[in-house]
This record gives structure tokens, C-alpha cells and sequence, in this order.
């Protein structure tokens, strides 16, 4: 039995080492590809509204080449999170019924979509709100407005990237209830903690003032409520597949 055990486990291991070898081919390959596109996106950021009038400067030789990354790993997260997803499904998915493998793999288009939209909103509502508190604060003092790129587009992605991931809160809570790992009940009774974290994660990323916070958490605790509501959704769905098959069956 162990010899059986040991075997699964090693197979296990080795399916989850093809996946991770796969994923960093997929990274290394966006990678290039965001190299490629780095430049054409920096003019398309630099004719934004945000960035109109301004002036970015690099403060070392190593700035222009940090940019560079931070643009491409930009490209790469956005163009490989499907395929991520896609491989985490295929890990997981030989424990799991047909009716779940399939509803589970109709979740990373709804996955990939919220990253999107999380994208957008971090990008057109967030950030220039943090920037112009940001000038705002610095006008006050008095003081000149030197950027550095590097740093700019740091402060940027800083912003952008942790609220891409936050919108995916509903799906990946649909995904783990379907897996039974999450449920309803247990949603409701951790969402104190829960809005403790977002509020801490909002004032993270968002300006330090009151209002910034406000904008940022409340999207935040919308989140957090629709994914207990989708939880309950797929919760009662299961529940209503649970008790078709103890009639089917005759399961008291």
C-alpha cells in the first residue's frame, strides 16, 4: 500500500514539475515578446492624460533596462495568466467529477476577464487619482517635479497589478466552492477579517487620505459580496445535485 502511495506521490510531483517547466516557457516566451513591444507601449503611456506635459528622467544607466522589465513582466503576466490558469485546472482535475472539470474550466475565461477589467480600473481610475494627489501634495511645498521612469512606472504597477488580482476575488471564490474547499457560511463568518485585509490592502495602494481609501475599499467589499453571493449560487447547486442523486440512488 505504501509502495502504491509512494508511486502516486511521485507521479504527482513529477505532473506538477511538466506544468511549472511549462509555464516558465510560456513567461519566458511573453517575456520576449513584451521586450519586443516595450517601446511602442512606453509612447502609448506617455500620451496618456496622466502623463501629458510630463517629463521622465533616468537617474542611473541601469533605468532605461529596469523599465524595460517592468513593461515586459506587464505583458507577460497579462498573456500567460489564461495559460497559468489553464494549468492549475489540469493539475487539480483528475480529482475532480466531469461535471466539475468542465464547470471549473469555464471559469479562467471569467478569471482572465475580471484580470482585465481590474487592469482598467487600476489603470484609468486608481492611479490618476494617485497622481494627482501625489502633484497636488507637491505643488503645495513647492516643490519641482522631477520623475524618474523607473520609479513612475514602479509606483504604477504597484497600483495596477495587486487591483487586477483583487478582481479576480468572485471567480476564484466560485472555483474553490465548486472544489469544496470554500463555502457560503464560512465566507460570512471570516468577513470581518476579510474587510480588515481589504481595507489594509486599499490604503496600500491608494493615496493616503480618506477619500482614496473610500474609492478603492468600497469596489474592494463589492467583491467580496458578489463572491459570497456566487459562492451561494454554486453552494445550492451542489446541494440540489447532492439530493437529485440520493433520489436517484434511494440515499436517505
Amino acid at each position: 500500500m505504501q509502495i502504491k502511495e509512494m508511486m502516486s506521490l511521485v507521479e504527482h510531483l513529477t505532473e506538477l514539475r511538466t506544468r511549472i517547466i511549462r509555464v516558465l516557457i510560456a513567461v519566458i516566451l511573453t517575456l520576449i515578446l513584451g521586450f519586443i513591444f516595450a517601446e511602442h507601449i512606453l509612447h502609448y503611456l506617455k500620451q496618456s492624460p496622466v502623463a501629458s506635459g510630463m517629463t521622465w528622467h533616468v537617474f542611473s544607466p541601469m533605468d532605461a533596462i529596469r523599465i524595460y522589465m517592468l513593461l515586459a513582466f506587464a505583458v507577460s503576466l497579462t498573456l500567460t495568466l489564461p495559460f497559468i490558469l489553464y494549468q492549475v485546472w489540469a493539475f487539480v482535475k483528475k480529482g475532480l467529477t466531469k461535471d466539475e472539470q468542465v464547470a471549473t474550466l469555464r471559469y479562467i475565461p471569467y478569471t482572465f476577464m475580471c484580470f482585465l477589467i481590474g487592469l482598467a480600473f487600476g489603470y484609468f481610475v486608481v492611479f490618476p487619482m494617485c497622481m494627482r494627489f501625489t502633484v497636488g501634495i507637491t505643488q503645495n511645498l513647492g516643490l519641482t517635479q522631477t520623475y524618474g521612469v523607473a520609479q513612475y512606472f514602479s509606483f504604477m504597477l504597484n497600483i495596477i497589478i495587486p487591483l487586477s488580482l483583487a478582481f479576480e476575488l468572485p471567480i476564484v471564490v466560485m472555483f474553490l466552492t465548486k472544489l469544496k474547499l470554500l463555502n457560503p457560511k464560512l465566507l460570512n463568518k471570516v468577513r470581518r477579517y476579510a474587510y480588515l485585509i481589504l481595507i489594509i490592502t486599499a490604503s496600500l495602494i491608494s493615496p493616503p487620505d480618506l477619500i482614496s481609501h473610500l474609492m478603492v475599499a468600497i469596489p474592494l467589499f463589492a467583491l467580496y459580496e458578489i463572491s459570497i453571493v456566487l459562492s451561494r449560487f454554486v453552494y445550492n447547486g451542489q446541494l440540489r445535485e447532492e439530493g437529485l442523486r440520493q433520489v436517484e440512488y434511494g440515499v436517505s
